[in-house]
């Protein structure tokens, strides 16, 4: 496995993230366990969650499950960083949702109870919440940096101008501020290249991106039998309004001989700003699958090809639409 730091901190990750999202809802317990240690074996050490996945509001069964692998000892919870989310509803009460003060804090304790650790390596934000000043938002992150809860602190699904104002605010009250963006970002979804990517290049941040296979579409739909979402009717219809590309795609990927999943994963590695994409394996042998994507080197006319299959906005703004 390859590492590299985590924007301008210091901290070590792998080049792959795993996602847990699939844990509880898709992937039982056991095999769940299964799939975070075959992760640490293959050097992963960077894990991400939310406290709202898992299917039932307000429960955090995802980070449960991640909680009682950590508890079975063995180095687990010292080898791995794990980064959770907090924005989402969980309750039904007004002050257990988004960004305020109080539901930070609240929601923070209870990703902590729930993992069973006494610390969150990366604490994101899991929406912008425009509601609420960044006053109130860095007042509660610096309380739980000082109390050694959290040790830095990330964004996901933040625009451009997100991520400058709240970097700005930050660096006024002499915080780090924001170290990593999770955005939504894979060969059929350029749209971060605009503003987003300029900006956490310019921060020294480090992007995460989540949809690496853009939901499936990109590992090689056209080649498997429909299963799980792509037998779905909206899947189904992705497919056929993508078809030209696709076939596009999965030839070019042939011509290479990889998968094409593997290839779109190298593809977001080839970028200097892009820490490490987020890979969502339901099973031992996608996670196992999934390590060819580092070693891949994509030459420049295998890059030319891409952006002519799946172009992009060419250059970041203003440049991709204005002198």
């Amino acid at each position: 496995m390859q590492y590299t730091r985590l924007g301008r901190t210091g901290l070590k990750v792998s080049r792959l993230c795993l996602g847990t999202m699939n844990f509880g809802p898709q992937t039982t317990e056991e095999d769940s366990f299964a799939i975070m240690d075959r992760s640490l074996e293959h050097g992963i050490n960077f894990f991400d969650t939310a406290n709202v996945y898992g299917g039932k509001k307000g429960e955090g069964i995802t980070e449960q499950i991640v909680g009682r692998w950590f508890a079975q000892g063995g180095g687990r919870r010292e080898k791995t960083v794990i980064a959770t989310k907090v924005y989402n509803d969980m309750g039904d009460w007004p002050n257990e949702t988004r960004l305020s003060a109080l539901h930070i804090r609240r929601a923070c304790e209870d990703s902590l109870r729930r993992m069973q650790t006494d610390y969150i390596d990366i604490y994101q934000m899991h929406h912008i919440w425009r509601d609420v000043t960044w006053d109130e938002v860095w007042q509660a992150m610096e309380l739980l940096v000082q109390q050694g809860k959290v040790l830095y602190i990330g964004s996901s699904n933040f625009g451009g101008w997100h991520i400058a104002q709240a970097n700005e605010i930050a660096k006024s009250r002499h915080f780090l501020g924001l170290v990593s963006e999770q955005s939504l970002y894979n060969l059929n979804a350029r749209t971060v290249e605009l503003e987003v990517l300029p900006a956490c290049e310019a921060y020294g941040m480090g992007v995460i991106p989540w949809s690496p296979l853009a939901g499936g579409l990109l590992g090689g739909v056209l080649q498997k039998t429909s299963e799980g979402r792509r037998a779905s009717e909206g899947a189904q219809k992705n497919v056929e309004n993508n078809r030209e590309k696709l076939e596009a795609w999965e030839g070019l990927c042939r011509d290479l001989g990889e998968q094409p999943a593997d290839v779109a994963l190298a593809w977001l590695l080839h970028n200097k700003v892009v820490t490490a994409p987020i890979i969502g394996p339901r099973t031992l042998e996608q996670l196992d699958g999934s390590l060819r994507a580092v070693e891949i080197e994509l030459s420049d006319e295998t890059m030319k090809k891409l952006d002519e299959i799946f172009p992009g906005p060419g250059k970041p703004a203003p440049e991709a639409y204005a002198w």
